[in-house]
Parts: structure tokens; C-alpha cells; sequence
């Protein structure tokens, strides 16, 4: 997921105060669940044990998801079907799911769900082809984690029938009037599961150490089209949609959206779906997709999930993408009509290696998500446009992640956070998706980019469809490249990444050739005045420009750029809130409408 960076929150705040390919799986080889925790970690014991920094917690502690109350060790989830109405006036889903189950303790006789503002209706126990109501309990409330379901399960059953109804404030699914989409014609729904909002959309062991298939059943208005995050119904538009996902995936990547859609291919196996006004553009604006598949494969190994579409949500939408695989969520404001945003569609695609493929077991170790998948995407954009943009790309990054690591408090700027995290959201800084990124960079520049290139395909393929946390990566680390190369990095520089705090003195310093440029001319127009030169800019360099920019600076200069420059009026939301930010800093009162206009129309 491309995350909502801090600063838009304080622009809104202040807003607020004056009026946010082909299929490499065969098609008969799908993959299979994942076996116990015990299990996952394909490096020795030895090496895992090593790779644990705190002594008082176990392996099996640091597996522990404290914001589930699945007992997923007991009773693993294996497969989600689900059958649901989509009703727009009372804003709910409504009707089941039957889930079916592994129990690898064999005297297990509960299932432990997280459920969240659901109304359970009935539950039942299904033993061959029969079901049968079977007892069940819902806890208290809990604030963060929602309500404990506990089924009792009977003697020789499989799977259970749970028949619920969601809320209409449920937190994972997002409902829009006709107004807020770019129609305007028909309301437009969408999910937005992660990190532990599945469990408002149906009873499930909401944690991402928990893998499962998953079929659904959508029944929505007839004139509105259903899409979700397996492969799509091929049927006509008729109210009634059937998915499959035949890959395992954890619980957060369970995701649907249902409103006036169209879809225009781009390749074989890539398209777009959108509203019927934006998908030419967004199909167009996303051409070169095929092109950072190919270059993913070429690095990481084959990419497994057969189709990758996008679907462009309304501008409401409050991110920069989320990774749902088969099907990407985008956000509108990526349609700059120059390409100059399409970071962010490699950023999703390379999750279908980091996150997708290989997801940290906890939210803890968020970074392995994140920051693996950040390096990916730069890796990706260096391939696809030069080494040139990457470079501007990792300065942007390193500036806000050294701005980032200045207010955050200490104990949260560890790659692996602490145990006492209060909510998994707090999990998404710049720590897990840049600090992640140069610490991958650091080991690509210790050890050589084929060597590390080699490496990291590797760990994708042998970790495929399993879980991870720190350990595990530190432990594979230990075994397939340090083991071979031990003067490349020490235990020192290896633990300060890992587990400690800020940045480490051995992080990379990217340094833009281009950006050295604007800001020679900065400097001299703050002197002098003199014409400043932007003839070729990028939008990275006038990102870079605007955020270099003084934060005192005097109103007729800001009036001086914004004529010369159109800045309050540009066309690239991320160059406008830029601009909309220095505004705010140096109280430019003409920006103030715009920054207005932009606040409504624009989620992210």
C-alpha cells in the first residue's frame, strides 16, 4: 500500500479549522496452505534462534498476533466462500460464509474468529454434505480488536456456516452517494481490509499469519458491476457475480468493490478498471504496466497470481494504491497525463513478490511488506525509466524519512517495532516502507546487485505463499549471503538496521544530480532574482524545487513563482500539494481557494 503522508494530515487539519501477464501456476497447481508457525521458517533452528534480538521472547512470541483473537495454532482457517448481498440503501452485506478449517491440534473443539460491528445471525457445524446449528458465543467488544466469535465444533467437522450481517459504519468497507464519484449517476462502494478491517466484512482469523483460498458470491443492484481481488466474473452485467482465488492469501487482501464500472484492457493479461469517464485516461496513463511486469519477473522470478488489473476508485479514495492481488485499488490523482506517478503502480505490482507472495506473519514486522516491496519498486522504476529517476526518487525518500525520524518517538523507528504497538495501523511510517528500502540498498551495495539480485529472488521463491517475521529474514540472511561473504557486514551494522533505533550510520546517501541543479538555481534567485530555468523539469525536480523552497518565504515571491509557474493551479496532485503545503507554511492566501477545492475533490 502506498501510505497518506503525515503532512496531509496536518493540511487537513488546518482545513478543517477554516471551513486526507500470464499465470506461472499451472492452472492444476494451486498452491497449498501453509503448514503450523513451526513450520514456516526455512532456515535451521539454530540460525533462527540467533536471529532473535530479545531473549525474553520466544520464536513462537514473536509470531503472536496481539490483535487477533484467532486461535490459528489450534484451528487454522483454509478456505473462505462466501455468499452476499450488496445492499446500498442500508449500506451492508448480508448473508454467509462458510469457512473450512485445519485442526492441527486434533483435540481442538473450538474455532476462534475475529469479528468486528457483525450480527451474527446463525452458526453451523458442516460434517460431510449436512450442516447443523452448533454453539457459539460472541465476547465483549473490544476497541481495537472487535469481538471474539467462539463455535464450538462438533466430532468430525470440516468446515462452519456463519450467516451475519455487516454494519453500515463497518470500518473495512467504504460507501459513496452517487455525488462523490466522478459519474455522479450510481453509488460506488469498495473494501479497504488492511491492516485488521476484514473481520467488519466477515468472520474470519483476521491475522496475516493466516492463509486461505476464498470464493464469493456477490448479488448487487442489476445496472452495477462487482470486482474483487480473485478472477473475475466473465458473465454479462446481470446482478450476479461469481469470483475464485485459487492462491492462498492472508485475510487483508480480501477485497471488493461494486458501482458503474468499465474496464479497458492493456494487454493480455493487464487492464484497468475505472468508472466509464476516467478508464481511457487511466488505461493510457498506465501503459507501461506490462513493461514493469516483465522487468519484475526478470529480477524476482515469474509473477503467480495470473491476471494484474488496477481498478481507479472514485477521488475519495484515501491512499496512493493498495496491493489487492489480481486487482490493484488506485487512487484518481495518478492520472498526471505524463507518467510522472507511476511509481505507485510499481510499488502495488512488486507487492505480488513482497507482501503478496511473502507476508510478514505480524504488523510488527510491517517492513518486510513494505520497505522489501519499496526497494522493488525503484529497482523497477530504474529498469523502466533510468537510473536518473530512481536516483530522484530515493532523495525524495530519504528527505522525508529523516524528517519523519525526527518526531516519531524512538522506539518507533526500529525496522522491528516493539511489541507494545497499539494498533497495527501505527505500523505504516516511513520507517517500514523507506527505512526498509535502504536497508535492502545497504546490503545491495555491501554485497554486489547480482549477488543481492540473486538473493532476493531466492528468499520470493522459497518463502512463497508462507509467512515471515524478522527472524526468519535475518536467519535466511545469515545462511544464503552472509555465511558466503562474512567481511561484508557486520554484526553491528546488521543488529543497528534491525533493532535499532533511527537511521544507521551505514545508510545509503542518494544524491540527484538534477536536484544539486535546482538547487544551484534556489539559491541564486533567492540572491538575485534571476530568471530561474525549468525548461525539462520532471515532476520530481518541481516536487523537489517547491519543497526546497524557504517556509518564511515573503508572499510577493510566492506570487512571483505561482505566476510564472501556474503551482496553485497545477495539474499533478502531487506537485499541487506541494505547492498547497508551502502555501500553508508561508500564508499565500491565493493558494487558500484551490487548496480548498483540493481537499474536497482529493481523498488521498
Amino acid at each position: 500500500m502506498k501510505k497518506i503522508a503525515a503532512s496531509t494530515l496536518a493540511i487537513a487539519a488546518l482545513f478543517a479549522l477554516s471551513a486526507c501477464g500470464k499465470d506461472a501456476t499451472p492452472q492444476n497447481e494451486t498452491p497449498a496452505t501453509q503448514a503450523p508457525a513451526q513450520a514456516e521458517s526455512g532456515a535451521s533452528e539454530s540460525a533462527v534462534t540467533a536471529a532473535i534480538d530479545d531473549p525474553a521472547e520466544s520464536y513462537e512470541d514473536l509470531r503472536r498476533d496481539k490483535f487477533s483473537f484467532a486461535n490459528f495454532n489450534a484451528v487454522r482457517v483454509s478456505d473462505l466462500a462466501l455468499d452476499v448481498a450488496v445492499d446500498f440503501d442500508t449500506r451492508t452485506l448480508e448473508g454467509s460464509a462458510v469457512l473450512r478449517f485445519d485442526r492441527l491440534d486434533p483435540a481442538a473443539t473450538t474455532l476462534a474468529l475475529d469479528t468486528s460491528d457483525l450480527d451474527i445471525r446463525s452458526v453451523e457445524a458442516g460434517i460431510g454434505e449436512d450442516y447443523a446449528p452448533t454453539p457459539f458465543t460472541l465476547g465483549e467488544a473490544d476497541p481495537v480488536k472487535g469481538a471474539k466469535l467462539s463455535i464450538t465444533l462438533p466430532d468430525g467437522a470440516d468446515r462452519v456456516r456463519v450467516t451475519y450481517k455487516t454494519s453500515p459504519h463497518a470500518e473495512g468497507l467504504q460507501w459513496l452517494d452517487a455525488a462523490q464519484t466522478a459519474g455522479k449517476a450510481h453509488p460506488f462502494m469498495y473494501s479497504q481490509n488492511q491492516t485488521i478491517y476484514a473481520r467488519t466484512m466477515a468472520p474470519v482469523q483476521d491475522t496475516p499469519a493466516v492463509r486461505m483460498t476464498y470464493s464469493a458470491t456477490v448479488r448487487t443492484p442489476a445496472d452495477l458491476l462487482a470486482v474483487m481481488s480473485a478472477e473475475q466474473d466473465a458473465g454479462p452485467r446481470d446482478g450476479e457475480y461469481h469470483f475464485e482465488m485459487p492462491q492462498p492469501v492472508p485475510p487483508y487482501l480480501l477485497a471488493i468493490s461494486v458501482g458503474d464500472i468499465a474496464f479497458a484492457a492493456i494487454s493480455d493479461a493487464i487492464g484497468v478498471y475505472a468508472e466509464p469517464s476516467v478508464v481511457d485516461a487511466a488505461a493510457a496513463e498506465f501503459s507501461d504496466t506490462p513493461q514493469m511486469e516483465t522487468a519484475t519477473s526478470a529480477l524476482y522470478g515469474p509473477y503467480r497470481w495470473g491476471r494484474y488489473d488496477m481498478l481507479v476508485l472514485p477521488p475519495s479514495y484515501p491512499f496512493g494504491g493498495m496491493e489487492n492481488p489480481r486487482l490493484t485499488f488506485l487512487t484518481p490523482t495518478l492520472i498526471a497525463g505524463d507518467k510522472s506517478l507511476t511509481n505507485t503502480i510499481a510499488h502495488e505490482l512488486a507487492h505480488s513478490w513482497s507482501g503478496n507472495l511473502v507476508t510478514n506473519a505480524t504488523w510488527r514486522d510491517a517492513w518486510l511488506n513494505e520497505g522489501v516491496t519499496s526497494y522493488v519498486e525503484n529497482r523497477v522504476m530504474e529498469e523502466i525509466y533510468g537510473r536518473d529517476r530512481a536516483v530522484m526518487e530515493q532523495s525524495l525518500a530519504m528527505a522525508d524519512l529523516k524528517a519523519e525520524i525526527a518526531e516519531l518517538a524512538p522506539e518507533r523507528t526500529r525496522l522491528h517495532l516493539p511489541a507494545t504497538l497499539n494498533h497495527p495501523d501505527d505500523a505504516f511510517t516511513g520507517i517500514a516502507y523507506s527505512k526498509g528500502q535502504f536497508f535492502l540498498q545497504f546490503l545491495e551495495e555491501r554485497y554486489g546487485r547480482d549477488i543481492f539480485d540473486a538473493f532476493l529472488s531466492e528468499y520470493f521463491d522459497h518463502f512463497a505463499f508462507k509467512t515471515v517475521i524478522t527472524a526468519d529474514f535475518e536467519a535466511y540472511l545469515r545462511e544464503h549471503l552472509m555465511a558466503d561473504h562474512p567481511q561484508a557486514v557486520s554484526e553491528a551494522e546488521l543488529a543497528e538496521w534491525l533493532y535499532g533505533e533511527g537511521l544507521p550510520a551505514s545508510a545509503p546517501n542518494p544524491v540527484s544530480d538534477a536536484f544539486e541543479k535546482v538547487s544551484t538555481q534556489i539559491d541564486i534567485w533567492l540572491a538575485s532574482g534571476a530568471a530561474i530555468n525549468s525548461d525539462g523539469w520532471t515532476a520530481h525536480e518541481w516536487i523537489y524545487f517547491v519543497n526546497t523552497l524557504p517556509d518564511d518565504l515573503d508572499t510577493d515571491r510566492m506570487a512571483q513563482l505561482d505566476a510564472e509557474f501556474g503551482l496553485t493551479d497545477s495539474a499533478n496532485a502531487e506537485v499541487a500539494f506541494a505547492w498547497y503545503m508551502k502555501a500553508v507554511k508561508t500564508g499565500y492566501e491565493p493558494a487558500m481557494p484551490a487548496l480548498s477545492a483540493f481537499l474536497h475533490r482529493v481523498g488521498r
